[in-house]
């Protein structure tokens, strides 16, 4: 694949994780934070399942960069971890976090604790910043995105 045509997929698949992101944010703000806690745990579920759904975006272009063969019909969190084990070990351990803070703790268990989502959403980000584009077409990095 050339360089052109894996930028173009890093373009499209990091813009779209990205805009996951943002409406994650969006929708924890509606959760209320008060001291340590978010007090309205059905935003802080939504904004983790669309926080998670970005993190599949993101690593469904890092696949497709790195010609990795998706199953056909639904990709089950096995697949994610067996073909990220394969690739990255330190994704490995990003996506781990992300799947059990974000996916378990947050998105079914409604955790409702300021730093653990924000832990999660962290190790979000590690994980979209691997499919940033080189000469992203968006210009300047996005002003939502961690450093």
């Amino acid at each position: 694949m050339t360089t052109t045509a894996q930028n173009s997929i890093r373009e499209k698949y990091y813009t779209e994780a990205i805009r996951y992101m943002d409406n994650a944010k969006g929708t924890l703000i509606k959760a209320n934070k008060h001291d340590n806690y978010y007090q309205d745990d059905k935003y802080v579920k939504f904004a983790c399942g669309i926080a998670y759904s970005g993190v599949l975006i993101a690593l469904d272009g890092y696949f497709l960069i790195k010609d990795v063969k998706a199953p056909r019909g639904r990709k089950s969190v096995e697949f994610y971890q067996e073909s990220v084990s394969k690739l990255d070990k330190k994704m490995l351990n990003y996506f781990s976090n992300v799947y059990k803070v974000l996916h378990l703790a947050g998105y079914y268990d409604g955790v409702t604790n300021v730093k653990v989502i924000q832990a999660g959403f962290e190790e979000a980000y590690n994980i979209i910043k691997k499919i940033k584009p080189t000469d992203s077409l968006s210009g300047a990095k996005n002003k939502n995105e961690k450093k």
